[in-house]
């Protein structure tokens, strides 16, 4: 895949409701479920999803959010934000059925410093992961429960993902090449 390829709003949210189709599917007499979103991208992502998934099962999800900042393993090279998102969850975390929300999965990485986070703060009863895109070229053995999109990339291109907390024409999500 040489050029560049662009999913707009419209698509992105018809990926959003197959995720939140097949996590109601899933988790429809779930009392305990609370989904997580790792910042930066899974913010605006999490609250879309919540919205989606609580208004099918008729009620309000707990939400939280894992800053991975300091779980990185490339934080020598990649120094932390100045502007980072706090990690902040529901009390009901310990105990919890947690759908933990990523914008992209890619190496893996990411997935396993927000998991070093979420079991910092409490431990769940069970984790699932739910991404917007699957990226394949996974250098550690996590696999998304839930995917929007899958596509095929090589390892030079890159990956934007743009989902705000409401449904408007900005989201998308765009491959190009580096």
């Amino acid at each position: 895949m040489t050029t560049k390829l662009k999913f707009s709003a419209p698509e992105v949210n018809q990926a959003l409701d197959r995720l939140a189709r097949a996590i109601v599917k899933a988790h429809g007499s779930t009392p305990d479920l609370i989904f997580v979103g790792v910042a930066d991208g899974g913010i605006g992502l999490v609250q879309r999803l919540a919205e989606k998934v609580g208004e099918s099962l008729g009620q309000k999800i707990s939400l939280g959010i894992v800053d991975v900042s300091f779980h990185r393993d490339d934080i020598g090279s990649n120094p932390i934000p100045k502007a980072a998102v706090p990690t902040d969850l529901p009390p009901e975390v310990e105990g919890s059925s947690c759908i933990l929300v990523d914008d992209v999965i890619f190496s893996g990485r990411t997935i396993r410093a927000a998991l070093n986070e979420l079991f910092d703060q409490g431990r769940p009863e069970c984790v699932e992961l739910a991404v917007l895109v699957d990226r394949g070229h996974r250098r550690l053995p996590f696999s998304p429960d839930y995917v929007g999109i899958e596509l095929e990339t090589t390892l030079e291109q890159n990956v934007e993902v743009l989902v705000g907390p409401t449904h408007t024409l900005d989201d998308y999500v765009t491959v190009t090449p580096l």
